[in-house]
């Protein structure tokens, strides 16, 4: 049968999804509004990493363009303030890397068009939904710009918010040295907000990606609110008080503070919030072809645990693999896609906004939870290396006797008597 596949957005999951799908013989169009000369002169577009499980996908797709021995980093750092900080480390079994998607996504374009995969820059109005979809088999919905964004609807028991739950402010900077084996530092200042700092590879070489995650009505909330663009100087005064004062891990690596700054200029930052959801994962158009939804457009999360990339890229990836194996593309087809992709797309939601909130309040049984994790490397390294696979994580925070015991089954197998018991 022959498959002629739309996909709306060259994001990672529409452009991995293309090229999964050309190393089949499948008709691939994507439609997007940026050509892959324009992404240099726009605006940084998110820091996203993308963990081992990605790296992997990516090696299978031949686009593993920039080798984590050069580019990848190797655990995690984490600082928590308070009276009393804890600072720890745990390592990845395999590294993660940050490319910047200003050169990602348009050197994946490439290689797409290469393989003999079409690409059409347009804008997409209303009026174009329907003839556009006539051309297809199956419509992949990857970006909610334009008409696509209301298309599929929220499913309440997923989305328990209605606002950002962060005031954001992200931004790639100079000036802070690489610690000596590169890794990331996450940190969380109570009350104010959490910070991640990343490997980042962007336009220069390697830089220092800043994710500040600030608590609304908090001490970090400016962040979010000051314009770089009307007084740089002033900006940069702003966030390096507040590295000092709450994320010291990386403030002290800050040596010369004139060198402080946005890596490439003014479009090196990016400020709002992001509002967390699951919709609905299909739809029939008024044609009768099916309408998929993939990647954010599927489901939304917040930055703070760095799920959005990798999740869409696996969604894509089994995406791709029903396509090429399903002879119809119905109803049915999109059951296999769900009963294969919904526990890690779900999983991925249900921890981030579960962290989303526990960072806030901070409750006893999540601070006895720190404090293992501080006296324990095992227990730290299991823990660092679940960034690759949301639905385990899940499974060890989805209520506090389970976090207990994954507590306590660690403890055990290590014979670590350091590790105390958890509050509740």
């Amino acid at each position: 049968m022959t498959k002629r596949i739309g996909i709306i957005g060259a994001g990672t999951a529409g452009l991995q999804l293309g090229l999964h799908l050309r190393r089949h013989g499948v008709d691939v169009t994507i439609v997007t509004d940026l050509a892959p000369d324009d992404y240099a002169g726009s605006r940084l577009p998110n820091t996203v990493a993308h963990h081992a499980v990605t790296v992997e996908r990516e090696r299978a797709l031949g686009v593993d363009f920039w080798p984590t021995e050069d580019h990848g980093y190797f655990g995690h750092h984490y600082y928590v303030g308070g009276p009393e900080p804890l600072r720890f480390y745990g390592d990845y079994k395999s590294p993660s890397r940050a490319v910047d998607y200003r050169i990602y996504h348009p050197r994946l374009m490439e290689e797409f068009l290469d393989r003999g995969g079409k690409i059409e820059i347009r804008q997409i109005v209303h009026d174009d939904v329907a003839p556009l979809a006539a051309r297809f088999d199956l419509l992949v919905v990857c970006t909610g710009k334009g008409p696509f964004g209301q298309m599929f609807g929220r499913v309440p028991e997923h989305s328990p918010f209605d606002r950002p739950q962060r005031q954001l402010c992200v931004g790639v900077f100079r000036g802070i040295s690489q610690l000596p084996t590169r890794a990331v530092v996450w940190s969380a200042s109570p009350g104010a907000g959490e910070m991640i700092e990343i490997p980042f590879l962007t336009f220069g070489g390697m830089a220092s990606a800043l994710v500040f995650e600030n608590h609304p009505g908090g001490d970090l909330e400016v962040l979010a609110q000051t314009r770089y663009d009307d007084d740089p100087k002033a900006f940069r005064a702003l966030a390096l008080g507040k590295l000092r004062a709450h994320y010291p891990m990386t403030a002290e690596r800050i040596e010369d503070e004139r060198d402080f700054d946005l890596a490439n200029g003014p479009l090196d930052i990016l400020q709002g919030g992001v509002t967390p959801a699951v919709r609905r994962s299909h739809i029939v158009l008024d044609n009768g072809v099916l309408a998929v939804a993939l990647g954010d457009v599927q489901a939304t999360v917040d930055p703070v645990l760095g799920q959005g990339g990798n999740m869409a890229s696996y969604a894509a990836w089994i995406l791709g693999e029903e396509i090429v194996a399903q002879d119809v593309l119905d109803h049915r087809f999109v059951e296999h896609v769900e009963h294969r992709r919904g526990d890690r797309v779900l999983s991925a939601t249900r921890w981030t906004n579960f962290m989303l909130d526990t960072l806030r309040t901070l409750p006893p049984e999540f601070l006895g939870f720190v404090q293992a994790m501080s006296r324990s490397r095992p227990l730290a390294d299991e823990f660092t290396d679940g960034f690759n696979y949301p639905e385990r994580q899940w499974d060890r925070f989805a209520s506090p006797g389970r976090t207990a015991a994954w507590v306590a089954e660690t403890a055990s197998a290590t014979d670590d008597a350091a590790v105390p018991a958890l509050v509740g």
